[in-house]
């Protein structure tokens, strides 16, 4: 297989001025996280550093977690607009959730699989996976709450069940764990990259190779905290390989298979080699194909059940508004 972009990165070299955690991880409950400021961050507001140090945490919840003295600099609390200095010592005190009542709904699931340990889920495009303080409906989860009634609690009133994610304009196939010891299970696969997880993309323009990967390490955007972007600076490692299935007019059909599970990973690696994902709202272009959502679907996946042993893989088909853009295509 054939290299597309390939940079090193050593992840073993990170500097004690920038511990973050594994995209793959959640934040645990009652977790202690300390950094040492670099002169790069000099004057830079706390609130600002630690928000951009964190992944999946908003900067009104690190002003929070400020204002409730959970953040301490050289050991006295500040306030959210406190600049840093060269060689301060931030600890932040992550603290124990405060009760959220999740509400089951009964919203529609299509089922793929489902035992007393497991349960596999082709989510459709526009379905947040689960609910965020102040947005407590509508989810995966509360979908699931429903249906299953018993779900693992390794990730809290927020995420009970919730192993893995794919973004809310992506569909596709997603594992939900019903007692903490598959979680544990379906877990330590993900992080060993043991899962098979393979998706179906559509993207701009013609790829050359016909296979390749995609080895280039992902961080936050420093212009948008909200958008990652390849990047050496503040970065984790990140591996995508991809397969072209099919090259349509303008247009590329490829099969992804993920070895690293990064915040928007896909879609970051495909901007980064000028193949933006078809419809992405982030990342993509603003021309050609409209669609609701990413041309993204997660067709493949396959783990080991956590009690049998037994390695199962499914399948789902993409969505039909996919389907009617690649007939479309297919015609002209």
């Amino acid at each position: 297989m054939s290299n597309l972009h390939k940079e090193e990165h050593n992840n073993e070299n990170t500097s004690t001025e920038e511990l973050h955690m594994n995209v793959d991880d959640e934040i645990t409950n009652d977790e202690r996280m300390e950094w040492i400021i670099s002169l790069e961050h000099k004057k830079e507001r706390i609130d600002k550093y630690i928000t951009e140090s964190i992944d999946n945490v908003s900067r009104s919840q690190v002003q929070l977690w400020i204002s409730e003295g959970n953040v301490t600099v050289n050991g006295a609390v500040v306030k959210a607009n406190t600049k840093l200095a060269e060689g301060d010592l931030v600890v932040l005190q992550i603290p124990e959730p405060k009760a959220v009542e999740i509400i089951p709904e009964d919203i529609p699931l299509e089922v793929v699989y489902e035992d007393s340990d497991v349960i596999v889920i082709n989510k459709p495009r526009g379905l947040v996976v689960h609910p965020a303080p102040g947005h407590t409906s509508g989810t995966l989860v509360n979908a699931l709450m429903h249906h299953c009634k018993d779900l693992s609690g390794i990730n809290g009133e927020l995420r009970p069940g919730i192993v893995h994610r794919i973004d809310k304009d992506t569909s596709g196939l997603l594992m939900a764990a019903k007692n903490d010891r598959a979680h544990a299970s379906l877990a330590a696969q993900l992080k060993d990259h043991s899962v098979n997880r393979r998706y179906i993309a559509l993207v701009h323009g013609h790829l050359s190779h016909d296979q390749g990967t995609i080895d280039a390490p992902i961080g936050r955007d420093t212009n948008d905290r909200k958008m990652f972007t390849v990047t050496e600076r503040n970065s984790k490692h990140a591996v995508t390989h991809f397969n072209v299935t099919e090259r349509i007019n303008d247009y590329t059909l490829l099969e992804l298979k993920l070895e690293t599970g990064r915040t928007h990973q896909i879609r970051v690696h495909l901007k980064f080699i000028g193949h933006p994902l078809v419809g992405d709202p982030v990342y993509g272009r603003n021309k050609g194909i409209k669609m609701q959502g990413q041309a993204l679907h997660a067709a493949i996946l396959g783990f080991v059940h956590p009690t049998t042993g037994e390695y199962l893989e499914f399948s789902a088909p993409i969505p039909q508004d996919m389907e009617d853009v690649l007939s479309s295509l297919r015609s002209r």
